[in-house]
C-alpha cells in the first residue's frame, strides 16, 4: 500500500480577462424651468456600477450614467445652459468562461456620450461604457507532495513557486463633502460634473488592509450673472478591509468601485455643493510559497497506474505603479481673448511591447478643452491630442507573463503662453499588474495492480528520441534514472542528446538476467 503525504492549498486563477462596451440609451424632457434647446456643447458622464453577478457562461452588470449636457438655448441671447439626467442600465454579457460565484473586478469610463435634438423640448442620448472586466476563482485542493514507504518506488518530484490566497474581503464606504465656490456667486445650475480616483494608496498590518483614495471632482457651474465658474473638491474614501493571516509581505490586489454619486447645489447663502459617494473597495491577498508536488511515480517492481489532472494558478504576481510626466506645449488656434473654463485629459493606450525585461506603452492624451469666449460670451471646444510613450525593466522574461494596466491622470495644469500656446503639465499614474500563468500537473489518483509482468530482456541499448526524459525511459521499461545514469556515466541527467545510444538495465523480481544482443522493432537493441 503506497503512503503519501498531502498539503492542501489555496489557487487563484484568472479565467476572464476582457473589454467590453455597453451601449445605453435614452430619452430625456427638457425641464420646464430650463429654456428650449438649440445645439448640445459638452457631454459628459460618471459611470456607476451598483450590482455586479457572475454566472454560468454569462455576467450581470447593473448600472447608471450620471450624463451632463450643456447646450445653447434657443432664443434671442442664446445662453449657455446645462441639465443633468440619469441612464440607468442593466446588460447580461455572454462569457463562456464565467462560473458562479467567480470574483470581478471592474474598470469602468465613458468611450463616447451622443445627442440627438429630436425636438427644442426633448433630446436622444446614447453612451458607450467601456467596462474593462477581471475574473478569478479561488480553490481549496490537496496535492501529494510525497511518498512515505519509498521502497521500490520511483517519485517524480517537483518545486513550484506559486501565488496562493491568502483570503478576499470587501468594504462599502459612505463619504459625504461640501466643496465652496466663491462667497460672491449666486449658483443658479450645475452644468458639467466629471470625478477621478487619485492618490490611491495600502497600508497592511497583521490581519488588517487600510485602503485609501480621493476622489476629485471638477464641477462647472453657472451662476445667476450668467457667469461659468469652475469648483473642485475632494472626497476621501478610506476603508478598513479585514483579511486573516495578511501581513507586510502579502501581495495585495485592491480594486476601487464607484456605485453611486449625488452632487445638487446647497442652498443658495451657503455658496457650496453638496457630494455624497458611495464606493466599493475589494482586495485580494497573496503570498508567494513554493510547493513541493509529486509529479509521477512508478514501480520496476509493481503495475502501478496513477491518474492525473491538470491545474491552472498564478505565480511572480505583482502590482507596480509608477508616474509619467507629460511637458508639452499645444499651439490653439483663436486662443486670444477666450480663457481655459476645463480641460477634460483621457489617456489611451495605443500599443504594448514587451521583451525579456522591458515593458513600454506607446498612448495617446485625447484632451478636449472648454473655452469661455470673453467677447461673445459663450463656451466653445477645442480638442487636442499629445503622443507619449511610457516604459520600465519590471519584468523577468516579459514573454511568459500577462499584463494589465490602468491609466489614470494624477493631475494636471494648463498655462496659456503667449496668446495661443499653452503649457500642458500632466502626471499619469501607470498601476500595472504582473503575473505568470503556471501549470500544475498533480495526480489525482493511485492504483496498484499487484506484480509487474515478467519482461524478456533484463538490459535494453535504447536510441533517445525527440521529447525523451531519463524519467519517461526508466519508467517505460521498468528501470530506474539512477540505474541509468550509473551504467552511462551521465554527468547530467536532464541533459541527453537525441540520437545518444544508452543501456537500460531492467528489473523484475531483484534479478538481473544474463545479457545476449537482440534487435527489435523499436529501434531499439536488446540485451538478453
Amino acid at each position: 500500500m503506497i503512503e503519501t503525504s498531502k498539503n492542501k492549498i489555496n489557487i487563484s486563477r484568472k479565467i476572464v480577462e476582457r473589454k467590453e462596451i455597453i451601449f445605453v440609451e435614452g430619452d430625456m424632457i427638457i425641464p420646464d424651468a430650463k429654456p428650449d434647446i438649440l445645439n448640445p456643447i459638452s457631454l459628459s458622464g460618471i459611470p456607476t456600477i451598483y450590482r455586479k453577478e457572475a454566472m454560468e457562461g454569462k455576467i450581470r452588470i447593473d448600472g447608471s450614467i450620471n450624463t451632463y449636457i450643456m447646450y445653447l438655448s434657443d432664443g434671442d441671447t442664446n445662453e449657455t445652459r446645462g441639465i443633468n439626467t440619469s441612464l440607468d442600465f442593466s446588460e447580461i454579457l455572454e462569457i463562456n468562461q464565467s462560473v458562479t460565484g467567480a470574483n470581478i473586478n471592474l474598470n469602468t469610463k465613458i468611450s463616447s456620450i451622443e445627442c440627438k435634438v429630436i425636438n427644442e423640448r426633448k433630446i436622444s442620448l446614447k453612451a458607450a461604457v467601456e467596462v474593462n472586466i477581471q475574473m478569478n476563482t479561488n480553490e481549496e485542493i490537496e496535492i501529494i507532495e510525497d511518498v512515505n514507504n519509498k521502497n521500490n518506488i520511483q517519485v517524480l518530484k517537483e518545486t513550484v513557486k506559486i501565488n496562493s490566497l491568502i483570503g478576499s474581503g470587501n468594504t462599502k464606504i459612505h463619504g459625504k463633502e461640501t466643496i465652496q465656490i466663491d462667497a460672491t456667486d449666486n449658483l443658479a445650475e450645475i452644468i458639467k460634473a466629471n470625478i477621478n480616483l487619485v492618490d490611491k494608496d495600502i497600508k497592511i498590518s497583521y490581519n488588517k488592509i487600510l485602503a485609501k483614495a480621493d476622489a476629485e471632482i471638477k464641477i462647472l457651474y453657472l451662476t445667476e450673472e450668467n457667469n461659468i465658474k469652475l469648483a473642485v473638491g475632494k472626497v476621501p474614501i478610506v476603508g478598513f478591509i479585514d483579511l486573516q493571516d495578511v501581513t507586510e509581505n502579502s501581495i495585495c490586489d485592491v480594486n476601487y468601485e464607484i456605485q453611486n454619486i449625488i452632487i445638487k447645489p446647497n442652498s443658495a447663502e451657503e455658496h457650496s455643493i453638496y457630494v455624497e459617494l458611495e464606493s466599493e473597495i475589494s482586495c485580494h491577498a497573496f503570498e508567494e510559497k513554493n510547493v513541493n508536488i509529486v509529479k509521477d511515480i512508478y514501480s520496476p517492481y509493481e503495475d502501478i497506474r496513477v491518474e492525473k489532472k491538470q491545474l491552472s494558478t498564478m505565480s511572480s504576481k505583482k502590482v507596480i505603479k509608477e508616474r509619467n510626466q507629460i511637458r508639452e506645449k499645444l499651439t490653439i488656434n483663436q486662443l486670444e481673448n477666450r480663457r481655459i473654463l476645463d480641460v477634460e485629459a483621457i489617456p489611451v493606450i495605443v500599443d504594448e511591447i514587451k521583451t525579456n525585461s522591458d515593458l513600454k506603452y506607446n498612448c495617446e492624451m485625447n484632451l478636449k478643452f472648454i473655452l469661455f469666449n470673453n467677447q461673445t460670451s459663450k463656451v466653445e471646444m477645442k480638442e487636442e491630442k499629445i503622443n507619449f510613450d511610457f516604459a520600465t525593466n519590471i519584468l523577468e522574461d516579459g514573454d511568459n507573463v500577462s499584463t494589465s494596466v490602468i491609466l489614470e491622470v494624477e493631475s494636471q495644469d494648463y498655462v496659456v503662453q503667449n496668446n495661443d500656446e499653452v503649457s500642458c503639465n500632466i502626471d499619469v499614474s501607470f498601476e500595472i499588474e504582473i503575473e505568470r500563468d503556471v501549470a500544475l500537473q498533480v495526480i489525482d489518483e493511485i492504483q496498484e495492480n499487484g506484480v509487474r509482468e515478467a519482461q524478456k530482456y533484463s538490459v535494453v541499448i535504447y536510441i533517445v528520441k525527440k521529447g525523451d526524459t531519463l524519467w519517461k525511459i526508466a519508467k517505460r521499461f521498468g528501470s530506474t534514472v539512477d540505474s541509468i545514469v550509473k551504467i552511462n556515466n551521465i554527468e547530467d541527467e536532464n541533459k541527453i542528446m537525441v540520437g545518444q545510444k544508452i543501456f537500460i538495465p531492467r528489473f523484475y523480481q531483484n534479478n538481473v538476467f544474463n545479457i545476449l544482443e537482440k534487435a527489435n522493432d523499436e529501434g531499439t537493441i536488446s540485451i538478453s
